[in-house]
C-alpha cells in the first residue's frame, strides 16, 4: 500500500518539477517607436516561434532552461538576434527595435526617369548604394568611395598630382555625368577636380545609371551617371561627426548638424576637412607617392515646408583645395619654375542649386543651379589658369493621363570658360573666352500596358550654339512577373558629348608631350543597348538573395581619342575616322543570411576598342575584367561588425613611350583589399579601424619615365621631333607621368570615431 502511495506522489510531482524547469519569453517589437505587426520570432535551432500582434507583442512559452538565440525577422528590415537565458519558472521580457535594411526595401529612385518612383517600378535600371555601404570602407572623397561599385572604377590620370576621374563600363570620366540631388554640378573642369570635398556624412544614397542618359540630362551623360542624393534636413541627426586618421598621416573629418529656422524651415550644415602633409617616397623614384593635400568644404541645405507639401529646397557648397606632388625637395618657392619639378593646384569652387515647385494646380517644378570653378595650376614650369562658370535652369511638368505618366521639360545651360591655353585664343593669339548656349526641350512618356508591362519613350532636342542641333531619343521596356520577384528591362538610347580637352584630360596639361589638334573636334554620338534581369529569392531559411545581371553594347561615332601611339612625344586629338565599341556584361549577387552574414559581390567583363582603317585597337587604361566584393558580419551580442572589401582588375593597355620603352605595355592583375572592425559603444558612439591595401600592392617603381630629368634637359630630338637614343637616354624617353593604372599608396592602418545624436 505504501509503495502505491509513493508512485502516485511521484506521478503528481513529476509534472510540477518539469514545469519548474521551463520558462517563457515575452516582448514587443517596434520600429521608430511604433509597434510592428506580423514580425516572425523564432528560437534558433528549436521548433519554437511566434508572430507579433497589432500591438507588437509576442510570447513564446515553456522553453527548457538554457541559453538561446531569439531571432526577429521581417521583410524590409535587418534581422535582429538576441541572446536570452531561460531560468526555471521565470519569464524573460525583451524589447526589439528593428532597423531598415536598405537592400531589402523597395527603394525610391529618381535618376532613371527624373521623378520619384520605386526601384522595382522604374523601367530604367538604377543601382542604389546607401550611406551604410560606403561606411564598410571609409574614404576621404567620393572619388575613392566608388572603388567598390561593380563596373565603376576610379582612374588616376597622373602619377604626380593624383587627379582622376570615374569610369563606368570602361568609358572614361568625361562620359560620366556627376549629379548632386539631380543637378549637373560636376562637369567640365570639375570632371577631373570636382569629385572631392563632398562631405560623405551628408550623402543619403548614391544612384548609378549605366548607359546613355542624354535624353533627360543632355551632353556628358553618355556612359552613365552618378547621382549623389543628400540627406533631407528634417530626417538628419541633430549632430553627427565622423573622423579618421591613417598611419600615413592622413586626417579626414566630417561634421554635420541639423538646423531650424522657425516652424517651416529645416536646414542641414556639413563641413569636411582633409589634410595630408607627409611626403613619402617608398618606390624610390624621388617623387612623392601620394599628393599632399589641404582641403576644406562646407555644405548647407535648406528645406521649406509649404502648403500642400509643395517642394522647395536650396543648397550650396564651397570647396577650397591646395594640392601638390612632385620632387621630394619641392617647395612653394619653386612653384612655376624649372629648377625643381612639382605640380601644384589651387582650386576654389562654389555651387548653388535647388528646386522649387510652382504654386499651380499641375505638378510643375523649376530646378536651378550655378557653379563657378577657378583653378590656378602649375605643372613644372607650365601654368594652367582656368575659370569656368555654368548656369543651369530647367522647368518640368509631370502629368498623369490614364495609363500615361508624362514628363515635359525645358532646359537651358550657359557655360563660359576661359584659360591661358590656345583653347580660348583667336588665330592671332588674342584671348577669347568660350561661351556656349545650350537650350533644350525633352518629353518622356511612361506607359503602363498592364501590371506586368511598361514602356518608356523619350526624345530630347538640344541646340548647341557651337555645333548646332542634336537629337537624343530613347526607348525602355520593363516586364515583371506577377509576384514581382523577376524583372526584365530592355533599353535602347542615344547619347552625345561636346568635348573640351583641356578641362577633361589631365594628360593634355602635364608631362613632356606636345598637344596637337588635327581639326576642330565634332560632338561625339553613341547608340546603346542594355539588357537587365533581376531575380529576388527568399529562401525557407529566411535568407535573401538578389541577382542582378546586365549586358551592354555601345557604338560611338566621332569618338574623340587621345592618340599616344603615332608619335611618343605628342598627344594627338582627333575625331575617330571609324567607330568605337564598348560591350560586355556584369553580374551582381547580394546575399543576406539569417546569421547576420551579408555578401555583395559583382563582376564585369568588358571589351572596349576602336576601329580605324580596319585596325582594331584596345582602349588605353581599360581592363577587360573587374570584380568587387563586400563581406560583412555583425556579432549579435557584442555588436562588433567585420567588413572585408576589395576589388580585382585584369590587365589593361598602358601608354608607353615607343618601342624602346622598358616599361611593360600591359598591367598585371592587381587587387586592393581592405578589412575593418566597427564597435558600437552605447547608442551614440562607434569606433572603427582596420587596414587598407592588405596585399600592399603598388605599381612598378619606374612608372614615371625619367623622373630624374623632368625638364628633359638631357633629351635630344631629331629634325622631325623624335627622341634620339643617347648614352644618357638609351631608351629614347621623355619625362612622362601618365603611365598610371593603380594608386602608389601601399598598406596602411586607419582608426576612426563616429558620433550621432538624434
Amino acid at each position: 500500500m505504501v509503495k502505491k502511495i509513493w508512485c502516485i506522489c511521484l506521478l503528481l510531482i513529476t509534472p510540477l518539477v518539469a514545469f519548474a524547469q521551463k520558462g517563457n519569453v515575452t516582448g514587443k517589437v517596434s520600429f521608430d517607436q511604433q509597434p510592428i505587426e506580423s514580425v516572425a520570432l523564432a528560437i534558433k535551432g528549436q521548433p519554437y516561434g511566434a508572430v507579433s500582434n497589432a500591438e507588437g507583442s509576442f510570447s513564446i512559452n515553456e522553453l527548457a532552461v538554457g541559453k538561446y538565440q531569439l531571432v526577429a525577422s521581417f521583410i524590409g528590415f535587418r534581422n535582429v538576434v538576441l541572446e536570452v537565458e531561460i531560468l526555471a519558472g521565470q519569464t524573460v521580457e525583451v524589447f526589439i527595435e528593428l532597423e531598415e535594411d536598405e537592400r531589402l526595401l523597395d527603394e525610391v529612385v529618381v535618376s532613371g526617369t527624373m521623378k520619384e518612383v520605386s526601384k522595382l517600378e522604374s523601367p530604367v535600371s538604377v543601382e542604389v548604394y546607401s550611406g551604410a555601404f560606403f561606411k564598410a570602407n571609409p574614404a576621404p572623397s567620393v572619388f575613392e568611395s566608388m572603388q567598390n561599385v561593380n563596373g565603376v572604377r576610379p582612374q588616376l590620370n597622373c602619377n604626380v598630382c593624383n587627379t582622376g576621374d570615374i569610369h563606368i563600363n570602361g568609358l572614361e570620366g568625361p562620359y560620366t555625368m556627376i549629379l548632386i540631388d539631380g543637378m549637373p554640378i560636376v562637369s567640365g573642369l570639375s570632371t577631373v577636380y570636382g569629385l572631392t570635398g563632398i562631405p560623405q556624412a551628408m550623402i543619403d544614397r548614391v544612384e548609378v545609371v549605366k548607359g546613355p542618359a542624354s535624353t533627360l540630362y543632355g551632353s556628358e551623360a553618355v556612359g552613365g551617371l552618378i547621382n549623389l542624393i543628400t540627406k533631407k534636413p528634417k530626417n538628419s541627426p541633430a549632430f553627427f561627426a565622423d573622423s579618421f586618421a591613417s598611419s600615413w598621416g592622413e586626417i579626414n573629418t566630417d561634421i554635420g548638424a541639423r538646423l531650424k529656422a522657425g516652424d517651416k524651415v529645416d536646414g542641414l550644415l556639413g563641413i569636411n576637412y582633409f589634410n595630408y602633409q607627409n611626403p613619402i617616397d617608398n618606390n624610390g623614384d624621388g617623387f612623392t607617392d601620394v599628393t599632399l593635400q589641404n582641403r576644406f568644404s562646407v555644405f548647407n541645405k535648406w528645406s521649406f515646408n509649404r502648403k500642400e507639401n509643395r517642394v522647395f529646397s536650396l543648397a550650396g557648397r564651397y570647396v577650397y583645395e591646395d594640392r601638390w606632388g612632385g620632387d621630394m625637395n619641392w617647395g612653394t618657392d619653386f612653384r612655376g619654375g624649372d629648377q625643381v619639378y612639382g605640380e601644384s593646384i589651387y582650386t576654389g569652387r562654389w555651387e548653388v542649386f535647388g528646386v522649387y515647385q510652382l504654386p499651380v494646380k499641375e505638378h510643375v517644378e523649376f530646378q536651378f543651379s550655378a557653379n563657378n570653378h577657378i583653378q590656378n595650376s602649375v605643372y613644372g614650369n607650365l601654368s594652367y589658369l582656368a575659370d569656368q562658370f555654368v548656369g543651369f535652369g530647367q522647368l518640368t511638368l509631370n502629368k498623369r493621363v490614364a495609363k500615361n505618366d508624362l514628363l515635359f521639360g525645358l532646359a537651358y545651360r550657359y557655360t563660359t570658360y576661359d584659360d591661358n591655353t590656345p583653347a580660348t585664343a583667336t588665330l592671332d593669339l588674342q584671348n577669347q573666352p568660350s561661351i556656349t548656349h545650350l537650350p533644350g526641350v525633352f518629353v518622356q512618356n511612361q506607359y503602363e500596358i498592364n501590371t506586368q508591362n511598361q514602356l518608356l519613350m523619350g526624345l530630347r532636342y538640344d541646340y548647341n550654339s557651337r555645333h548646332g542641333s542634336i537629337f537624343s531619343p530613347r526607348l525602355n521596356y520593363k516586364w515583371n512577373s506577377a509576384d514581382r520577384n523577376n524583372v526584365l528591362r530592355l533599353s535602347i538610347g542615344n547619347g552625345y558629348r561636346v568635348a573640351n580637352v583641356f578641362t577633361e584630360d589631365h594628360a593634355a596639361l602635364s608631362g613632356g608631350r606636345e598637344v596637337l589638334f588635327v581639326e576642330e573636334l565634332r560632338p561625339e554620338t553613341s547608340w546603346n543597348a542594355n539588357l537587365n534581369f533581376v531575380r529576388k529569392i527568399m529562401t525557407r531559411q529566411n535568407a535573401f538573395i538578389d541577382i542582378d545581371f546586365s549586358a551592354f553594347y555601345t557604338r560611338f561615332q566621332n569618338r574623340i581619342i587621345a592618340d599616344y601611339d603615332t608619335n611618343p612625344n605628342q598627344i594627338i586629338y582627333d575625331n575617330l575616322n571609324g567607330h568605337a565599341i564598348s560591350r560586355g556584361a556584369s553580374l551582381n549577387i547580394d546575399f543576406s543570411f539569417l546569421s547576420g552574414l551579408k555578401v555583395l559581390a559583382g563582376a564585369t567583363f568588358q571589351d572596349v576598342f576602336a576601329v580605324e582603317d580596319g585596325i582594331e585597337i584596345d582602349q588605353l587604361l581599360t581592363e577587360r575584367f573587374s570584380g568587387v566584393w563586400t563581406i560583412s558580419y555583425a556579432f549579435p551580442i557584442s555588436g562588433l561588425k567585420i567588413d572585408y572589401t576589395g576589388n580585382v582588375y585584369g590587365p589593361m593597355r598602358l601608354p608607353v613611350l615607343g618601342d624602346l620603352d622598358p616599361r611593360a605595355s600591359e598591367s598585371p592583375w592587381w587587387s586592393l583589399q581592405n578589412i575593418q572592425l566597427t564597435m558600437p559603444i552605447g547608442q551614440k558612439l562607434e569606433v572603427y579601424g582596420g587596414v587598407k591595401n592588405l596585399l600592399n600592392f603598388t605599381p612598378p617603381a619606374n612608372s614615371i619615365a625619367r623622373p630624374f630629368d623632368p625638364f628633359d634637359r638631357q633629351v635630344e630630338f631629331d629634325a622631325s621631333g623624335q627622341v634620339i637614343p643617347t648614352a644618357q637616354n638609351p631608351y629614347a624617353l621623355t619625362f612622362d607621368p601618365s603611365y598610371v593604372f593603380a594608386p602608389n599608396q601601399g598598406i596602411r592602418g586607419f582608426f576612426g570615431l563616429r558620433i550621432e545624436l538624434k
